[in-house]
């Protein structure tokens, strides 16, 4: 199926429709509407560009601009526009309005003023399979690959990369604190840099919830066998467990504490040196956390293999096929200024508004 074809149904003009569950009045948010894209596509990374009211939608089929207040779609890329892959797994606006895009074995593209430039490594990114982004205070922007860490400066074009120093060469979520240190969540844990040090923690120090469900070992282990590598849920048709493997990562704004998505371990929270961990005996919707977000009002969004959950610190609010979403699998979530959240799933992308 054409991308051009598909990404329509973001605006609200898809010959499928949109579907509108009844609000829930009793609790925090309200499920507001579907946007079905079609049931193989995957919604993998969603960024916001508030000064221009726009929710950029990077899938397994390309790239959308969409406004979030009217819904309209703005543009669509794909190769054909200068997109270095039509999957693209990480988005990023930088604050002079520059976007860049990691894809999945494609490298890394840019765009700006309506010109487009791609980067692979001949130019100096650690790898083509791009995850993450991160900007930093000092205008730098950070990536994670799957061959490291790069930092690069715009301007100069210039790419530092950084390997040993991280606990594993996977990395797939990176966060910037209000210090300026870079914490990188990988595929063997995480690891923090302050500009001089580094810092490493795994399941050994306390990363990731106990495998009380008794689930098998993951063998996504980052041992470089790209060949053996997925992205998915399941190993021979059952749920797998590795909770030193971090999908995402977030620094909270309340207090500058550090989340910590993991594969089949739940959420791990690092306060003062020491983790501690949500799981689905405290109330967290599944153990494999793809993606967090913390919203207006201080609480966190946690994206899983089993739907979407909200925790205030007290009490948790929960989204899923059986409350009206597209799919359980939750793999992106972007919350507007306003408070409305967005969230990309296997099918689609949902939207969520707070109650009034």
């Amino acid at each position: 199926m054409k991308f051009n074809l598909i990404l329509p149904l973001l605006c609200g003009l898809s010959l499928l429709g949109c579907d509108s569950p009844k609000p829930h009045d009793d609790t925090p948010f309200q499920l507001v509407e579907n946007f079905q894209m079609g049931e193989s596509l995957v919604v993998r990374s969603l960024a916001l560009e508030p000064k221009e009211k726009s929710l950029w939608v990077g899938s397994s089929v390309g790239v959308s601009e969409v406004n979030y207040v009217t819904g309209e779609l703005q543009r669509t890329f794909n190769r054909d526009h200068g997109l270095a892959n039509e999957y693209v797994f990480a988005i990023n606006v930088a604050p002079d309005g520059t976007k860049w895009f990691g894809t999945n074995a494609g490298g890394m593209s840019r765009f700006k003023d309506g010109e487009w430039k791609t980067f692979f490594p001949l130019h100096g990114l650690a790898d083509y399979w791009i995850y993450s982004f991160a900007n930093h205070p000092d205008g730098s922007l950070w990536i994670g690959t799957w061959a490291g860490a790069n930092r690069l400066d715009p301007k100069t074009e210039k790419f530092e990369t950084y390997v040993e120093q991280l606990i594993n060469e996977w990395v797939y979520g990176i966060a910037v604190d209000k210090k300026g240190d870079i914490w990188f969540g990988t595929e063997g844990g995480v690891t923090h840099y302050d500009g001089k040090n580094w810092q490493s923690w795994d399941h050994k120090d306390g990363l990731g919830a106990a495998n009380d469900s008794n689930l098998p070992y993951s063998t996504n282990t980052g041992l470089g066998t790209r060949s053996r590598h997925d992205l998915g849920v399941f190993s021979g048709g059952q749920a797998t467990y590795n909770p030193s493997y971090v999908f995402s990562i977030l620094v909270d704004e309340r207090d500058q504490s550090i989340w910590a998505g993991t594969w089949g371990g739940g959420v791990g929270h690092l306060v003062d040196g020491k983790w501690h961990n949500l799981d689905e005996s405290q109330g967290l919707q599944g153990t494999i956390v793809y993606a967090i977000a913390q919203d207006q009002d201080g609480a966190l969004w946690f994206g899983t293999e089993k739907g979407l959950s909200r925790f205030d610190g007290e009490h948790w609010q929960y989204f899923h096929k059986g409350t009206g979403m597209i799919n359980n699998n939750v793999y992106a979530i972007a919350i507007t200024p306003e408070n409305d959240v967005w969230v990309g799933t296997q099918g689609g992308v949902t939207h969520l508004r707070r109650n009034k």
